[in-house]
């Protein structure tokens, strides 16, 4: 029995980093970049005041970009002294342990700072700021590994409400989209910064949206949406692949698509609408043809999320939900107002833009709330997504992060 003791201790340790690797929300709208937790245990009610706040952190800076939480600890972008910076922080009590400043802020009319939240794989963390400047970093101190501009390297210039785009790591690669003329997207080395494609025949500006990557019958493919279109690239050698204009419009196109079943749906606002595509291999190519458009999901910032055939979004300022294979409308609410979405464990996760918090069911039965609670206006919009990881939740708020417990007792 003592030899085994070893094993044992080794198979349980496995088994335990497994579990906290699971917990974990290490870039952009999750594990898989769908807004999805795949945790248990969370509290399906909330008390009248809201879950009891774990910890929180002020002094993060400027922004809007959501948080990536990792091991031990949580990293967020903002803007400090005009400079643009990742800020790490202690995932237990919120206590910084170390910034980096990777680039110049960018200030804007409609809140300054960057809009990007990093991406951790492994120990290296990446960062794009509202300026262009990409960089990967180490996790344990901050220390630059490679820093490029995108923008300029790449014949990109900044976009209206500047650059909001979350890297996108694939393999070894990380993914971006510069909007330059021949190089609309890029994919670079994870590991040097050096380029291994770029799209020479995407040719439209950057869009606010960040890509998603799946593997559509074989052939790996990124989609996001543009200034002016849903496209999808070829993850190995950047061809462009396919392009659908119906559902961008010309202002701002910022929700991540969601995949699913060899079907991609995309949604904008600004009087546009969603879209289902159905994908399908010709060659070693993939093909995109609608299956559906419709007006009630014209999504703005929030994103939308699909949760056992079904999505849920906010249609302006609406919590609407659609039958993802036929676009069908199953109820609509004004909920807690136009905002952003996470699922977590059987509930909606909802932050609107007017510092309400909400937990909903997700059932296309009907709206059912299951509690809500208020945070501190900070003067801006509070756009940035809630992240559920390790059993709290996440709120970000321009400068100040709160955690918040929301694990069942």
């Amino acid at each position: 029995m003592a030899r085994l003791l070893p094993i044992a201790l080794v198979l349980a340790t496995v088994a335990l980093g497994a579990q906290s690797k699971a917990l974990d929300w290490p870039q952009w709208r999750g594990p898989e970049r769908n807004g999805i937790s795949k945790e248990t245990g969370l509290l399906k009610e909330w008390p009248r005041s809201g879950p009891p706040m774990a910890w929180s952190a002020a002094m993060l800076g400027a922004g809007y970009g959501s948080v990536a939480v990792a091991g031990d600890h949580v990293w967020a972008q903002g803007m400090r002294n005009r400079q643009s910076v990742v800020t790490s922080l202690n995932r237990a009590d919120g206590k910084v342990t170390w910034v980096r400043i990777i680039g110049s802020a960018g200030e804007n009319d409609r809140g300054s700072g960057p809009r990007g939240t990093p991406s951790v794989d492994g120990d290296r963390l990446y960062a794009l700021t509202e300026n262009g400047d990409l960089a990967c970093l180490r996790v344990a101190d901050g220390t630059v590994v490679w820093q490029r501009n995108i923008l300029k390297d790449f014949g990109g210039q900044n976009i209206g409400w500047l650059i909001s785009e979350s890297p996108l790591v694939d393999g070894n690669l990380v993914i971006v989209t510069p909007g330059g003329r021949s190089n609309g997207m890029v994919a670079l080395d994870k590991m040097t910064g050096k380029t291994v494609w770029a799209t020479k025949d995407l040719r439209d500006d950057a869009g606010y949206a960040s890509p998603i990557v799946a593997d559509v019958q074989g052939v790996r493919t990124v989609m996001t949406l543009t200034s002016e279109a849903a496209v999808g690239v070829r993850a190995t050698d950047g061809k462009l692949m396919w392009r659908y204009t119906q559902v961008a419009n010309g202002t701002a196109n910022i929700t991540t698509p969601v995949f699913s079943d060899n079907k991609v749906f995309f949604t904008s606002a600004y009087g546009a609408g969603g879209a289902l595509l159905g994908l399908r291999v010709v060659g070693e190519e993939v093909r995109a043809q609608e299956i559906y458009f419709t007006r009630e999901m014209q999504n703005h910032h929030g994103g939308v999320v699909l949760v056992n055939g079904y999505l849920y979004g906010f249609n302006n300022s609406i919590l609407t939900t659609l039958e993802f294979a036929t676009g069908k409308m199953m109820w609509r609410d004004r909920s807690v107002g136009k905002g952003s979405i996470a699922y977590a464990d059987g509930n909606l996760y909802l932050l609107s833009e007017n510092n309400v918090v909400g937990l909903a069911e997700a059932t296309p039965a009907g709206y059912r709330e299951k509690g809500r609670f208020t945070i501190a206006d900070q003067g801006l919009p509070s756009w940035s997504h809630p992240v559920v990881s390790g059993g709290r939740l996440f709120i970000r708020n321009q400068g100040t992060l709160a955690a918040y417990d929301v694990r069942q007792r």
